[in-house]
């Protein structure tokens, strides 16, 4: 599903517009940003939990010349499947 789709299903279920839909949709993606980026997580009840964790700085390999790599430290995005949504994807 396409981000345009998205909002169209959403308006439709919402009774919203598109461009109404579409705005809400933009504020939640901004507002979880700026949650993670400062290193706080979002859960929603039922549906889930999006959060940081921080990765280490390693030392990989070039897989196609085999020479060392270095692999910056960095913080990584999560998501842990709430229980709602892991029944209603099971049905």
């Amino acid at each position: 599903m396409t981000k345009q789709e998205l909002v169209e299903k959403m308006a439709a279920k919402s009774g919203l517009t598109k461009a109404d839909s579409e705005r809400a949709l933009n504020a939640f993606q901004e507002v979880v940003s700026e949650e993670l980026s400062k290193g706080g997580k979002v859960t929603m009840t039922g549906f889930g939990t999006f959060a940081t964790s921080k990765r280490a700085a390693r030392e990989g390999r070039n897989p196609r010349t085999g020479e060392p790599v270095k692999i910056a430290a960095r913080n990584a995005v999560s998501f842990k499947v709430g229980s709602k949504l892991k029944e209603a994807v099971n049905r």
